[in-house]
């Protein structure tokens, strides 16, 4: 199986050759999202500049990795994973700040602003990590065990969402089983759970070294999927009902395979631990009290998702079924795939170390 970048062409080399860069931390935009509009920052790496209104995106400065960053810790710096450029996340965080009773709960530790950025993929989210430009990530966990696995000073939290499904989908008129992808070229974006989850049934099938997976964003996945430029894409939730939706066949699910689906994570700096250590506690009360709120209320949290995300309604239900919100902080199926997909990604010598997942792991169960 070969791994090919869109954006530099081919690496010409194997696989497992490129393992260093399979996860690369190259600074790439990404969007913060506040009331106000200040002025335009610029880094020694990179600056983006759009226009601002109470409603559009701000520009915001990318910090160097060498510089020596004093946060204002009374800011949480939150990042999630967004396709469409979405202003706050979703699930039972998204919920509690559409309810308004996210910031008033976290005032209580002397937190008194939260910004959201909005980033692509997981990789990008952990370049903002590495770069100390934001404070708490929610995103897939394939991403984030190897952010760990390499260093990254993170600690894990809280998981969001558990048994997050992915759909391997075919072009019209193209392949109807795994064995028909031999020879072609498959998408997926790179680093994320849908990545993992795509490896993992190329190598359950036999067929790794027969199939090119190449990296596309999902909106960039899509557009090959629809040109028929690629035979087939893994598509992340959202993605993938709407595209069945449109006709596209499914080869295979996640969900088909006790050890593939994926969950949502939300992982803290230890920096920004270290100046608020109250911040797990507090972040699953507030999580519980979401995921109950949500579940007492689906069809209203379906239409604040689809509203916030703008899928159809039944594309959220397909998505983002409320049973994959736990109440837990990291239920004890959580807990095992997030082992599985560890292990996984050590194996395959995509994460640089192992690491014992309770040393990572900062919770109100843990002493």
């Amino acid at each position: 199986m070969i791994l090919h970048h869109t954006h530099n062409g081919s690496m010409g080399k194997s696989f497992k050759t490129q393992v260093n860069n399979f996860f690369p931390f190259t600074l790439s935009s990404f969007s913060i999202h506040q009331k106000n509009c200040g002025g335009l920052l610029v880094s020694g790496l990179l600056f983006l500049s759009t226009a601002c209104s109470s409603t559009q995106t701000v520009s915001q400065a990318v910090p160097n990795y060498n510089t020596q960053l004093t946060p204002n810790t009374s800011t949480l710096r939150l990042g999630f994973i967004s396709t469409n450029n979405a202003k706050v996340p979703t699930g039972p965080t998204g919920w509690a700040m559409h309810q308004g009773k996210f910031l008033p709960e976290l005032q209580k530790l002397g937190i008194t602003e939260v910004k959201t950025l909005s980033f692509p993929n997981g990789p990008n989210l952990n370049e903002a990590l590495v770069a100390g430009a934001i404070d708490v990530g929610i995103y897939g966990d394939t991403p984030a065990l190897v952010a760990k696995a390499n260093g990254t000073p993170t600690r894990l939290i809280s998981q969001e969402q558990v048994g997050m499904n992915a759909w391997l989908l075919a072009k019209k008129n193209g392949p109807r089983s795994l064995a028909q992808l031999k020879g072609q070229k498959v998408a997926t974006s790179k680093g994320s759970y849908m990545h993992r989850y795509l490896i993992g049934l190329l190598q359950k099938s036999g067929i790794e070294k027969d199939v090119t997976v190449i990296h596309l964003l999902p909106a960039e996945a899509q557009a090959a999927l629809e040109r028929g430029d690629v035979a087939a894409i893994a598509a992340a939730t959202g993605t993938g009902p709407l595209l069945i939706s449109k006709g596209y066949p499914v080869i295979d699910e996640a969900k088909q395979h006790p050890d593939l689906p994926g969950t949502s994570v939300t992982v803290a700096t230890e920096t920004f631990l270290a100046k608020h250590p109250d911040l797990p506690q507090k972040w699953n009360q507030i999580k519980q009290a979401a995921v109950k709120d949500i579940k007492a209320n689906p069809e209203l949290y379906y239409k604040f998702h689809a509203e916030a995300t703008r899928y159809p309604i039944d594309v959220v239900k397909t998505s983002f079924p409320v049973e994959q919100f736990p109440q837990e902080p990291l239920p004890p199926k959580g807990i095992k795939l997030l082992e599985g997909t560890k292990q996984f990604l050590v194996t395959q010598k995509l994460a640089k170390s192992d690491f014992k997942l309770n040393d990572w792991i900062v919770s109100p169960h843990q002493k």
